[in-house]
């Protein structure tokens, strides 16, 4: 009994083992099917898929630009060209050549000055000897000295006073050599006088007596001029 119920399973009918053997294929098959259905089928139809009630259609429109305003047209560039020299030489040689304007003569400008320039009647004039109004030039200004040296003429002593020996000098037996830088004027006199090397109770003395001395003109290219140099005074006992 116990074989005849078990019998089917250890020892199955061909039939039954047939059947078993084509279930699975056919069930992959079926689902393989169902799967396609399922996707591809919806990708493919995409043009009859319904719209959802709320679609409304965007319609962008190009706003339309105004017109590009016109350029400014640039000033047309025009290069300078330099007035002619006046003082230039022509190029092309004068056919004639036009007479020289005549001088003209000053015009009265009223009463003549005093040391008015005169150097004869002006043209034109009918032999009036008033001058324009002319004054001199104004003198030049004297050259400041310059020291003794180069082309500088030395100028020579030609007046010599001895200086007087300060009595409390001599008392204390103070004896030397007192230096002293003088200018000398253009005419040769003295006009100012410094000591440079002092000497107790002796350098007052020094330069009253050099203010005395005088001397002949200094030159500088045959002009008198003032210069500066240095003169010496000795004190000694005797």
């Amino acid at each position: 009994m116990p074989r005849d119920l078990f019998g089917a399973v250890t020892d199955p009918p061909a039939q039954i083992g047939t059947r078993s053997r084509l279930t699975l294929p056919l069930s992959l098959a079926a689902h393989a099917v169902a799967l396609i259905v399922l996707i591809v089928v919806p990708l493919v139809a995409t043009d009859v898929l319904p719209l959802p009630s709320e679609f409304r259609p965007v319609v962008l429109e190009t706003p339309e630009l105004p017109p590009e305003p016109p350029r400014p047209i640039p000033p047309a560039r025009t290069e300078a060209v330099p007035p002619p020299n006046p003082n230039a030489a022509p190029l092309v040689a004068p056919s004639t050549i036009a007479p020289e304007p005549p001088v003209r003569p000053p015009t009265d400008l009223g009463e003549v000055a005093p040391d008015s320039i005169f150097s004869g009647p002006l043209v034109g004039t009918g032999g009036d000897d008033r001058v324009s109004g002319l004054t001199p030039p104004p003198a030049p200004a004297p050259r400041a000295p310059v020291r003794v040296g180069g082309a500088v003429i030395a100028p020579t002593k030609i007046h010599d006073v001895s200086p007087e020996y300060p009595r409390m000098a001599r008392d204390a037996k103070i004896q030397g050599i007192v230096i002293i830088q003088a200018t000398i004027g253009a005419d040769g006199r003295v006009v100012n006088a410094e000591v440079l090397r002092p000497i107790p109770f002796l350098s007052q003395a020094a330069l009253d007596a050099v203010r005395q001395w005088r001397f002949t003109p200094p030159q500088l290219n045959g002009e008198p001029i003032a210069v500066i140099m240095t003169v010496t005074v000795n004190f000694k006992l005797d």
